[in-house]
């Protein structure tokens, strides 16, 4: 791996910060080792290494607050799968086949993928890990891309064999937890955190157990909250009467919420993710954002599964803000009988869902999310003299609405390049694909898909 410089002074760009500093339509950044030390109309370095930014858009690293990286193999498999469909040939059937070499190869690229994307910070939602060897491979595999990672260690969910006790009733492996917290201790760019079944899927025994380990170990406890009947159904209220619900409770969809436990959640400081493409694709319902919203809340976002859609991140934040627009369109003209005098939703605020807003998921916006000194060096530059860029009018919209994979010009994580001019850093991209192919054939010959 190559080795960052020093300094590097980032000259001449459309800065924006997603800060209380605000967007510079002209600036520089200096970047000292892992970190972002000054951000000015005009700096100063002359022992930097300088980078011309000239008609290029600096944004924030990009940050996918929830993905089964575990996937990748199967990219577009499940594209035409409701969830039910999904539960049944994913979880009872594709996922039983993969071995640790499967969840390696799959994070590695989906990992490197999500780099390419302008992703910085992955939050990998592992939930095919049946062993320690599984876990170790996909962690190794995270690592190895170089991107800011938070493993969150989930359990698979397969169907029960004849005398097997079902997932459902299986409490979370501490001593798992407790082992990948020890070994990986320190680690710069890597969070190891809890991937929970919750009261909607599990028991009440099993929802206590997994609520209070996350609670001991410090660790933020995700979970999905979908469609469908509860397992526990007053599981929440039990939880929170045990004191274990707080800002450390991360909801994803949240679809079989009420108002009432939304509104209440929100006040208790919980965290909410989307994933809009996915929820409307495979049937879960309106992505959460709006009712967020009504709350004084916001979502961050997440691909979710490369299995169904992209995992691009902009596309998603695209897709969430015009999901949420149709609504709130529709809404206006339902009461009123016209199209409403302006958008309810800003092209900024859909930027801050997949930035700031996964930052504070994550309980990381002290150090990554927006730009600002002090915070860690991640950061994209999007090339916004292209053709379908031109002519920019307004920075944000231009990100939001117009940029596409092809504009992600470079891409910097702990003040080192992982992306530059295009191109992958430090990665043969060939035995890499070729390993996925062979993985993916291997897993859907097994099941006869």
């Amino acid at each position: 791996m190559s080795a960052a410089p020093a300094r590097t002074l980032l000259r001449g760009a459309s800065i924006i910060t997603m800060d209380a500093q605000g967007d510079l339509p002209v600036g520089d950044i200096l970047v000292t080792g892992d970190t972002l030390t000054e951000i000015a109309p005009a700096i100063k370095a002359d022992d930097a290494q300088v980078v011309d930014a000239t008609g290029f858009i600096i944004i924030p690293g990009l940050i996918n607050a929830h993905m089964h990286t575990w996937q990748t193999a199967l990219r577009g498999l499940s594209a035409n799968w409701t969830l039910l469909e999904y539960f049944q040939k994913m979880h009872a059937g594709l996922a039983t086949v993969f071995q640790p070499e499967d969840l390696h190869i799959a994070t590695l690229v989906g990992a490197l993928n999500q780099i390419n994307c302008g992703t910085t910070t992955l939050a990998d939602w592992c939930h095919n890990n049946p062993t320690p060897r599984h876990n170790d491979a996909a962690i190794d595999a995270l690592l190895a891309s170089g991107i800011r990672a938070a493993f969150f260690h989930g359990t698979p969910k397969p169907d029960p064999k004849p005398g097997q006790t079902p997932f459902w009733e299986v409490p979370h492996p501490r001593a798992e937890i407790e082992r990948l917290l020890n070994a990986h201790q320190g680690q710069p760019l890597l969070t190891i955190q809890a991937a929970v079944l919750g009261p909607h899927y599990s028991t009440l025994e099993v929802a206590m157990h997994d609520f209070a380990m996350a609670r001991d170990l410090g660790l933020i406890a995700s979970l999905h909250q979908g469609g469908g009947p509860a397992r526990t159904p007053d599981g929440w209220e039990k939880l929170e009467a045990a004191g274990l619900l707080g800002d450390h409770i991360n909801i994803v969809h949240g679809h079989a919420l009420n108002d009432a436990q939304l509104k209440h959640f929100c006040e208790l400081g919980m965290s909410f993710s989307a994933t809009a493409e996915n929820e409307m694709t495979q049937g879960h319902g309106y992505p959460i954002t709006g009712r967020l919203r009504a709350f004084g809340r916001a979502p961050s976002l997440g691909a979710d599964l490369e299995s169904v859609v992209s995992g691009d991140m902009l596309t998603q934040a695209r897709v969430a803000l015009a999901m949420q627009r149709s609504l709130d369109n529709f809404a206006f003209r339902e009461a009123h009988g016209s199209i409403p005098p302006t958008s309810t939703v800003t092209t900024r605020e859909a930027l801050s869902w997949v930035t700031i807003e996964g930052a504070r998921m994550l309980k990381q916006a002290h150090r990554v999310g927006s730009l600002a000194a002090g915070k860690q060096a991640d950061l994209v530059m999007i090339r916004a003299t292209d053709l379908n860029m031109q002519p920019v009018h307004d920075a944000v919209n231009t990100v939001v609405m117009q940029t596409s994979l092809a504009n992600i010009d470079s891409v910097m994580i702990a003040g080192r390049w992982k992306k530059r001019h295009g191109q992958l850093q430090d990665v043969d991209l060939k035995p890499q694909l070729e390993a996925l192919r062979a993985s993916g054939e291997k897993i859907t010959k097994a099941m006869a898909l």
